[in-house]
């Protein structure tokens, strides 16, 4: 089934079941006002929700127009955000990009942040930063909410907590990051407020694609209309997301509606960092990337981050082109 959060005025919006083809919803506030109470009270819920999901798809229950621009982030607070770096090729090259090495550790423990999880934006909501300067980008991910999960939970117990999917638009500020990891504490004013997808999804509504860890389709990153990444999210993933909440809950619980981002999609190409689209490579699911393999190209990057104006588009289709989750899509904008 599909899951959305309408703006209701209310910080946490109004639970309802979308239909597959993301044309229609019907309202299920009666089984559970948010998704939050949702994920709290899942076994009972779930069951009611699924049912409900049936019924509006075989168009036996009242419903209404779907607009994505009217839906909030599916959890537009949380109480746990953590974003991982499950694509180890990405790590690489950003760290290359700013002169630091990779230990081999990398590639064998899951690098993790807790990022602001108080105020997401919406999915149709603007991008607005102060600066230019501050190198603002986007990261396509892929995330998972869980259910609890038990402080030293194995991969196993952590795959059985999955319970919905979604995608990220990771927005950081690459002119920031540098000088705050120097001091050695970890990211916060570089990592400014996510967005999420319009929907999130039940694993069993992905049918094969997802492998229990693993989600097994293309991730469309656009660029002012252009196509900039289509890394195939089941590919050169490292650590699988129930690897990666098992890590996040080595030494402490995680409660229901904690949200475990994969980092940003990225593949390699025959050994090597990935091509461009428009060469016929796989491209890049955010900025930094596309300067890293400049630089390698070229001695310096071309491409600029952000600017005020630029609309990014992050979205995900199965194999028929249908759109899964809905589509992201942002405009950067100067704060007020």
């Amino acid at each position: 089934m599909k899951l959305a959060s309408l703006k209701d005025g209310t910080r946490d919006g109004r639970l309802v079941v979308v239909s597959r083809d993301l044309t229609r919803y019907t309202d299920a506030s009666f089984l559970a006002r948010t998704m939050q109470a949702a994920l709290d009270d899942w076994a009972r819920v779930s069951p009611h929700l699924e049912a409900l999901a049936e019924s509006l798809d075989h168009g036996a229950v009242p419903a209404e127009r779907f607009h994505e621009h009217d839906a909030m982030s599916p959890l537009p607070r949380a109480y746990q955000w953590a974003d991982g770096s499950a694509y180890v090729n990405h790590v690489e090259l950003v760290r290359k990009a700013r002169g630091a090495e990779m230990p081999q550790s990398f590639w064998e423990d899951p690098l993790m942040y807790q990022g602001g999880s108080d105020s997401f934006l919406s999915p149709r909501d603007p991008i607005r930063m102060a600066d230019e300067a501050w190198g603002i980008d986007m990261e396509g991910e892929v995330a998972v909410i869980t259910d609890d999960v038990p402080m030293g939970a194995t991969p196993d117990e952590a795959r059985d907590a999955i319970r919905l999917v979604m995608l990220v638009n990771d927005v950081s500020l690459r002119g920031l990051i540098p000088g705050e990891l120097a001091k050695g504490f970890g990211f916060f004013q570089s990592k400014p407020s996510s967005a999420f997808s319009p929907v999130a999804v039940t694993p069993d509504e992905l049918g094969e694609a997802w492998d229990g860890g693993r989600l097994h389709l293309p991730l469309c990153v656009d660029l002012n209309g252009k196509p900039i990444g289509r890394a195939n999210a089941g590919i050169d993933m490292t650590f699988d997301f129930p690897t990666l909440i098992a890590h996040a809950a080595k030494t402490r619980p995680l409660a229901a509606g904690s949200i475990i981002g994969s980092g940003t999609v990225s593949n390699k190409l025959d050994g090597g960092p990935g091509k461009p689209v428009d060469e016929g490579g796989a491209g890049y699911s955010c900025i930094a990337e596309i300067r890293m393999i400049e630089t390698i190209k070229g001695d310096k990057p071309q491409t600029p981050f952000l600017h005020f104006g630029d609309i990014v588009r992050i979205e995900m289709r199965d194999n028929e082109g249908h759109s899964i989750f809905g589509a992201i899509e942002q405009v950067v904008e100067p704060r007020d």
